[in-house]
């Protein structure tokens, strides 16, 4: 049976979780910022592919963090609406 406390756990989960993605998109924004100033400057090769790298890890955790704001958010609705019965 749902009570307040999960009710109140679940709603810090989506809360964190979506602090998360936002936290996730702002590190792809910055970060493919910084790749194009070093394809710009002409940066060595090794450094670039680096950089490349550290973006494209960070663009995969974007989708993984959707997945999990999506359940978390199916979860609460679901505890919401035992609570409401």
């Amino acid at each position: 049976m749902a009570t307040l406390r999960s009710l109140k756990i679940k709603t810090s989960t989506c809360m964190r979780v979506a602090k998360e993605l936002w936290s996730y998109e702002e590190v792809v924004g910055r970060e493919a910022a910084k790749a194009a100033v070093m394809k710009n400057r002409g940066a060595n090769l090794d450094d670039l592919k680096q950089q490349e790298n550290v973006l494209a890890e960070s663009r995969m955790m974007v989708p993984d963090c959707h997945k999990r704001l999506d359940a978390a958010v199916a979860d609460l609705k679901a505890t919401l609406a035992e609570l409401m019965r």
